[in-house]
């Protein structure tokens, strides 16, 4: 993806607020060099942030005239207002090794046994995946095939086939759940209660009160 940004000279409160007012976010672009501060247009900022691609993909900066990739690392907005109030981005080339969050997207759960099957329900209990990998081999999204899922399965970040030059952040021996199958709960509870039935030939056992009342 690529957008425009431009050169900003004035630093401060004051001017960052002017800026806003003029519907202009203040930024920053870090690594491989001096930091330079810059501002872009919000509206095209804001629909851009909106864009899965955007947060997780190397981004192409026109600033002066030149192109620098560069990688989105920030961004705050308004507490309660639809406004962007900075942006943080990082100068990348292919030798730049990163951690970067992305996108997890899944396929192949509707057929898989715990699905097709036995009819469980499949819980996607992490959306996004840290990796670490170089700058010229960080994808947009990770693909997670769920075809192999099986009933009361659980899958791991260490489960992950992840694609090559690609590997999962882990926080020391931390391995969290990414995916878990359960059984519908209307299954568990159509399941009978055990009756004891009485010996054929023989009465039911007589209530204690009623052998009282006959005394």
């Amino acid at each position: 993806m690529k957008f425009t940004a431009y050169e900003r000279t004035q630093q401060g409160t004051g001017a960052s607020r002017r800026l806003r007012h003029a519907a202009k976010v203040p930024g920053i672009v870090y690594g491989a060099g001096t930091p330079q501060t810059i501002e872009l247009d919000h509206n095209a900022l804001f629909f851009a942030l909106k864009k899965e691609a955007f947060h997780s993909s190397i981004l192409e900066m026109e600033l002066g005239g030149q192109v620098q990739k560069v990688l989105l690392r920030d961004f705050q907005m308004h507490a309660y207002k639809p406004q962007v109030l900075h942006v943080d981005f990082q100068r990348v080339d292919e030798t730049t090794r990163l951690r970067k969050k992305v996108p997890l997207h899944f396929s192949g759960e509707e057929n898989s046994p715990a699905v097709k099957t036995d009819k469980c329900l499949v819980n996607h209990v992490a959306v996004e995946l840290e990796i670490e990998c170089l700058a010229a081999k960080l994808p947009e999204f990770v693909t997670i095939d769920l075809s192999g899922l099986a009933k009361n399965q659980s899958l791991h970040v260490s489960d992950l086939k992840l694609p090559e030059g690609i590997k999962a952040v882990r926080r020391g021996t931390l391995n969290p759940v990414i995916v878990s199958v359960s059984v519908p709960k209307a299954e568990e509870e159509a399941a009978p209660a055990p009756v004891v039935a009485a010996e054929k030939g023989k009465p039911a056992p007589k209530k204690k009160d009623e052998k009282q009342n006959k005394k």
